[in-house]
């Protein structure tokens, strides 16, 4: 590319930020309407944009709805890789991410929204969500096959069974979290949860 048509940094970077702020705009609208009845226009308006604004970085709804999962996946497991974390080490800093989930409300509601939705065959997120959960899936499984290698994990636990309950107690419990915030303490329940196919301390 020509330095003349080579786009000043400056350019790059609002364009970054103009799309975190639609992304943004999309976790409110999209965790409150849900993926069906939440619209481009809806995001516009939440994010102080034009529809058109809003389409020159997502021409789709789907591309703007992909962006947000993405963006949610992408923080958590930049964490996880930005410390090398291997075994029980992953497990724990699971369950600090999902101690985290109360300061994202909208997030949680999201997602709780959409993997529901995603369910269907049809649904444009399908594929998604199945991807995603085989990954998480496959990375607790990693973990826990660490750790059974140095005895930290009760004789005849199933690797791939205690990642798939963990998931999916994790799953349950935000739902019961959005129902009842005061109560239910996620992070402590799934800390006792783990705990009972271990052999070591959290």
């Amino acid at each position: 590319m020509s330095a003349a048509n080579r786009k000043p940094r400056g350019v790059y970077a609002k364009t970054a930020a103009r799309r975190q702020e639609i992304v943004a705009a999309a976790v409110t609208v999209f965790s409150t309407s849900g993926y069906r009845n939440g619209s481009l226009r809806d995001v516009a308006e939440r994010a102080g944009l034009t529809h058109a604004g809003v389409m020159h970085h997502f021409p789709t709804k789907v591309d703007l709805l992909r962006a947000v999962l993405t963006w949610r996946d992408q923080d958590a497991l930049q964490r996880l890789d930005a410390a090398h974390l291997q075994g029980l080490d992953v497990i724990r800093a699971w369950l600090e991410e999902v101690g985290r989930n109360p300061d994202t409300p909208e997030l949680v509601d999201l997602h709780v929204t959409l993997s529901a939705e995603g369910t269907s065959p049809d649904h444009p997120l399908h594929d998604y969500f199945v991807g995603r959960y085989e990954r998480v899936v496959d990375l607790l499984e990693e973990a826990l096959d660490v750790a059974a290698t140095h005895g930290e994990v009760r004789s005849g636990t199933s690797s791939r069974q205690a990642a798939r309950m963990l998931v999916a107690a994790t799953d349950g419990l935000q739902v019961q979290w959005l129902l009842d915030r005061q109560s239910v303490d996620m992070a402590a329940v799934l800390r006792e949860h783990v705990a009972s196919f271990i052999t070591v301390p959290l």
